[in-house]
């Protein structure tokens, strides 16, 4: 079964410029090995461009204010979600009724995403920003 073609308007620019330069070319010269070292001089290694979803990157769970759910119900699943102390969970719970937002936890992406999961296992609105 042959492969079905992608339309132009899915492919970011670079690589509508890689299928450009690959045109025509051999189908073994038109794939660079995983090793630059080993690819012949006339074959362009494209490095990826950074587009913001870098795993690696400072994050942060920003938790909002809703008027279902109580303090405590709130405190708890801070302490739970973040393991921070319930005075600091009581004082970010406090930041969220008065300001609406406040960031409740930093970390990588899975660290945030790992929190983000326990604080909506209560329908807590949250968001991970990075």
């Amino acid at each position: 079964m042959a492969p079905t073609p992608l339309s132009p308007d899915v492919l970011s620019d670079g690589y509508r410029s890689v299928l450009r330069w690959e045109a025509g070319r051999p189908a073994a010269a038109a794939y660079p090995t995983a090793f630059p070292e080993t690819v012949s001089p006339d074959v362009e290694v494209l490095e990826k461009e950074d587009d913001g979803t870098d795993t690696d990157a400072p994050w942060s769970v920003v938790l909002f204010n809703d008027e279902v759910h109580t303090f405590q119900e709130v405190i708890t699943q801070l302490v739970k979600a973040t393991g921070c102390s319930s005075a600091k969970a009581e004082e970010l719970a406090w930041t969220v009724h008065t300001k609406g937002k406040a960031t409740v936890y930093e970390g990588s992406f899975q660290e945030c995403f790992d929190v983000q999961a326990v604080l909506n296992e209560i329908d807590l609105v949250t968001e991970i920003q990075g």
